[in-house]
């Protein structure tokens, strides 16, 4: 049932633009994933090296072609160094496509190695982050963000490091072929620096706003699809469309913006580029006119002059894939780079054997567990849990649950009930720590929760959520996400004590059907119903039902009543219920109103009170 949560979706993660941060720190960070195939990058660095270089000696060969051998008619000689030259462009292009195969390797296992530690730090995030963000946003960094991540370490680090070897090699030749002419091109060349700069950097700013715009929108349409039943029950589509068309439009402005800067920058340097050429081949000809140059030189001069704009130019032409792909980065190093949720708990869950009145620790399954504190004593997990003066808000200004005390002893079945918002579904998301309260203390057997690891403290409850999720897989599978050992008996009698046995045995493939689309394929009750196979298979000593049977008719109610009891049986079992009938044989029932408990008693203690528990039992006033 509904809480009074932080609102999804909310903050500048959603819509706003957060300002790139450091370009160097997160290029640094990008090479840390590709440096780990150092073998493989070396070869690349060879082939690189030898590429470019031999593209820079094939254009030099042109003066000794031209003095030596065609200006004095040598045939044979001119043969020779064509062949030459023919020769090294063979092994550039050799060179090229083998560290251009090698590259795509690299980039695939990099990008891998990116989403692995994204999913894996997506793992420890708190559940408050992903109330505040949208689900599709975050997978749109999986997707569009990564991608342009990948396309970057496959082409653009490779020709970025090659155009750097040619464009160096390039001048070298030039100031050793003529140092007057190539101040000439160190002008252009500064020009050229110039435009990449300023471009360059409004294009980025913009492709940042890009990547953000693109998250929004894929995190609406996430939202859309998920919700297309409520759409069409409430005539929304006008509504949905009007807000896509706005999304759509502020993506469509950002990518123009940002393509527009990018696509700018090859024009220019172009022109730059052929400005260069025409005035060199002016004074490079009365040079050489004036006996100052020789023709060879001139030719292979103006050759390089040429190429040197082409390093310079292409490194342009990647500026839309750099910025676009760090741009991606920075989103993804950002969820990277927040913080996990914390776990500072030493006391874990251990299985127990016991002899009289000593505990031991073993790894046999005795259906004993118990809690092992940092100094090595153990104590029985009995599932006495207690909460002491509590006081939590999800944000600062609305405080949710104020000065709640409450006690389960072990076996005892507690029962919440009041208005949506009260705060009944938080006590409980206290209790798993998925939520760290502001105020007072919540203890399991005599331990403070903050002590015990989250792991251990989550595997020792059993819960059954009003909302329920069912993964992609059989129905045997589904039901063993409660305990993934558990055997395929263990399977069935969870499935028979929750009444679900019944219908899976009438599915095509049984036990072994598989289910998608969140089991789509199945009524709202069978899911229910095999969400509480679910918990019941884990064995818990506690046991938390959160609106558990809401979805479930009253005849299957009825028929799954027995089987509930007999899980609840000697645990220690916490009910959220808008039913009133389903909590009356509970031995305490907790009526909260604003986030206070107000009366506390057994059914018939509350009746006789003919408070706040006895007008909703009698219909006087409605849970709202």
């Amino acid at each position: 049932m509904a809480e009074n949560k932080a609102p999804r979706g909310g903050g500048p993660n959603r819509h706003g633009f957060q300002r790139p941060q450091n370009m160097g720190a997160t290029v640094k960070r990008l090479l840390q994933y590709v440096v780990k195939s150092k073998g493989a990058l070396v070869l690349v660095a060879v082939c690189l090296a030898v590429s470019s270089l031999a593209s820079v000696a094939t254009s030099y060969l042109l003066k000794p072609i031209l003095n030596d051998y065609v200006i004095p008619g040598d045939f044979k000689g001119l043969l020779r160094m064509l062949l030459l030259q023919g020769g090294l462009f063979a092994l550039s292009a050799i060179c090229s496509y083998t560290y251009a195969r090698i590259m795509v390797h690299i980039s695939q296992r990099s990008v891998a190695a990116i989403r692995k530690d994204l999913f894996a730090k997506l793992q420890t995030m708190p559940l408050q982050y992903f109330d505040t963000h949208q689900s599709g946003d975050l997978m749109s960094r999986f997707t569009n963000d990564i991608d342009t991540v990948s396309e970057l370490i496959n082409n653009s680090f490779a020709n970025i490091i090659s155009n750097t070897i040619t464009f160096i090699a390039t001048v070298a030749m030039m100031l050793y072929l003529n140092w007057l002419l190539t101040l000439i091109t160190f002008f252009f060349l500064f020009m050229m620096g110039f435009v990449v700069k300023t471009v360059g950097g409004r294009s980025r700013v913009n492709f940042q706003r890009q990547q953000a715009a693109l998250g929004a929108l894929n995190g609406y349409i996430e939202e859309m699809i998920e919700g297309q039943k409520v759409i069409k029950v409430f005539n929304h589509e006008e509504k949905a469309i009007r807000h896509f068309r706005e999304l759509n439009t502020t993506y469509r402005d950002a990518a123009v913006s940002a393509q527009a800067y990018a696509g700018s920058m090859m024009p220019a340097m172009g022109n730059l580029s052929k400005i260069n050429y025409a005035v060199t081949c002016c004074i490079g000809g009365l040079l050489a006119i004036g006996g100052m140059f020789d023709v060879g030189s001139l030719g292979a001069y103006l050759l390089y002059v040429r190429q040197v704009g082409q390093p310079v130019a292409q490194l342009s032409q990647q500026v839309n894939t750099m910025l676009a792909a760090i741009a991606g980065a920075e989103r993804v190093f950002a969820v990277m780079d927040t913080p996990s949720e914390e776990n500072e708990g030493k006391t874990v869950i251990v299985r127990l054997q016991k002899g009289g009145d000593t505990l031991r620790e073993t790894t046999e399954r005795t259906g004993r567990w118990g809690w092992k504190r940092p100094d090595g004593s153990l104590v029985e997990l009995r599932g006495d849990v207690r909460l002491h003066n509590v006081v939590f808000s999800y944000v600062p200004e609305k405080v949710v649950l104020n000065d709640v005390s409450l006690w389960a002893e072990p076996g005892q079945k507690i029962a919440f009930v009041g208005s949506t918002g009260a705060g009944k579904t938080t006590i409980t998301n206290l209790i798993n720590r998925f939520y760290d309260i502001q105020q007072g203390t919540i203890t399991y057997d005599g331990i403070d929760i903050r002590e015990i690891d989250k792991d251990s403290l989550r595997r020792s409850l059993g819960v059954v959520l009003q909302d329920t999720h069912l993964f992609t897989g059989t129905i045997a599978d589904n039901i063993r996400y409660g305990k993934l050992d558990a055997t395929d008996e263990e399977v069935r009698a969870a499935a028979r004590l929750a009444n679900a046995d019944t219908f899976i045995r009438h599915l095509p493939q049984g036990y072994d059907t598989v289910i998608t689309a969140d089991g789509g394929s199945l009524s709202q009750g069978e899911r229910q119903l095999l969400a509480i196979a679910r918990a019941a298979v884990s064995d818990p000593p506690v046991l938390v039902l959160d609106e558990a049977t809401s979805s479930i008719d009253t005849r299957t109610e009825k028929l799954i009543e027995k089987g509930m009891d007999h899980l609840m049986e000697g645990r220690t079992v916490f009910v959220i219920a808008h039913r009133l009938s389903t909590v009356r044989n509970a031995q305490a029932i907790l009526v909260l109103e604003q986030g206070r408990i107000i009366e506390r008693g057994d059914h018939q203690a509350l009746l006789d009170q003919k408070g706040r528990y006895y007008q909703l039992y009698t219909g006087q006033a409605e849970l709202g």
